[in-house]
């Protein structure tokens, strides 16, 4: 529920805190005891929000490779260029020590030689899933004993269950993007293009203060695409426009998407506007403490096909899985997906989106996010109930 200033459109609260170093460690202890009961001497992580997550290093990809090796016992290893180390420093947030290298160097030559000092070249290096191969591979080369697994059970393990204080920072990037929304909605007219609608909230989403903000809005049959059309129409009576729009507070990330019609909604977009809403209400009855991130999924599909959709992923219906984790990054494990085993736990974090897409004419899709309790899942933002009032 939004506090009560947001909603009578006054100035934001203040965000909550960022994360702390004192949680950091508890992660880093976390996982250096999860590498050692898999027999895992360090894990590989480069830029992106898994360094971020344990080191507090925000950094971005590029051809300059900025990694850490954490080992199972002791500080971490930073390695990147030269020229950039004062930043580094100022991030990083847990023990460890930096290395550079300068640009005729290797990076991969001084995780090498730190691996060596430690004995930990002939052991098993799990990588965090996202690494890409050309640092993997050369620290392999130089490393010819070295083991390589995976270290997204690992790493997953701890990053699926968001602890208080990542679930306050969604918290308050979920009621930015709500008032940003409904500050956009006010400026809509006639005549506008999706660009038009876009640069508005990404406009209202700064002045809202969220971070990193995006947004995409689809009209008419471009609604009708999950993630859009290249064509650009204009905004006319009896149009639907489809939004969805992203930003971050201190990383941590909202994802809401909004559908709503330009006029008078006609009785079918009503229909499939109360059919996806009750796809969204069956999501989050399926949604239990111990039940299977798939079941989730299959409860909503298995609602569709009663109403003639699909089957499947057939269309017209819903062509995506009903919703992925959400946390540092817009799309993480674990999915809402037919098929996924992994058991709800209090923490996950997950969308909620079970779009309906009729090809050629419109879709409707209303996404909001929320997080496993004790109890069972709890909205970080109240979904619309009918397409008279797609704000709330």
């Amino acid at each position: 529920v939004l506090p009560a200033r947001v909603l009578a459109g006054q100035a934001m609260p203040a965000p909550p805190a960022p994360i702390t170093r004192a949680e950091r460690m508890t992660r880093l202890a976390r996982l250096q005891a999860q590498l050692g009961r898999r027999n895992q001497a360090a894990l590989l992580v480069e830029a992106g929000s898994s360094l971020t997550y344990f080191t507090g290093v925000d950094w971005w990809r590029s051809e300059r490779t900025t990694a850490a090796v954490i080992p199972a016992d002791g500080p971490v290893l930073i390695v990147t260029p030269f020229f950039e180390e004062p930043s580094i420093r100022e991030m990083l947030d847990v023990p460890g020590e930096v290395r550079v290298w300068q640009e005729d160097d290797s990076p991969f030559a001084l995780i090498a030689d730190w691996m060596k000092a430690r004995r930990l070249d002939t052991g098993m290096l799990a990588v965090e899933e996202t690494a890409r191969f050309f640092i993997l591979d050369g620290v392999r080369h130089l490393l010819p004993e070295l083991r390589v697994t995976s270290g997204a059970a690992a790493v997953n393990a701890l990053r699926t269950i968001k602890s208080p204080a990542e679930v306050a920072l969604m918290q308050h990037a979920n009621d930015i993007m709500i008032a940003a929304y409904r500050a956009t909605h006010a400026q809509v007219r006639a005549g506008m293009t999706g660009d038009d609608i876009n640069a508005i909230m990404t406009r209202e989403i700064a002045r809202h203060g969220g971070q990193r903000g995006s947004s995409s809005a689809q009209i008419g049959p471009g609604s009708a695409l999950p993630h859009g059309s290249k064509e650009r129409l204009k905004l006319t009576a009896g149009t639907v426009v489809l939004m969805d729009c992203t930003c971050t507070v201190n990383g941590y990330v909202a994802d809401i998407s909004r559908t709503f019609v330009w006029g008078e909604p006609t009785a079918e977009q009503r229909r499939v506007f109360g059919q996806m809403r009750q796809g969204m209400a069956v999501a989050m009855d399926a949604a239990k403490i111990g039940a299977s991130a798939g079941s989730v999924d299959d409860a909503v599909r298995g609602y569709y096909e009663t109403l003639g959709y699909g089957p499947r992923y057939a269309l017209p219906g819903l062509s995506h899985r009903t919703g992925h984790g959400i946390g540092l990054d817009v799309h993480e494990p674990v999915n809402l997906v037919h098929g996924e085993s992994t058991l709800l736990a209090p923490g996950m974090c997950f969308s909620n989106e079970p779009g309906l897409y009729l090809p050629g004419r419109f879709g409707i899709r209303i996404e909001d996010c929320f997080y496993m309790t004790e109890r069972g899942p709890r909205f970080f933002t109240q979904p619309p109930s009918s397409l008279d009032t797609p704000f709330g």
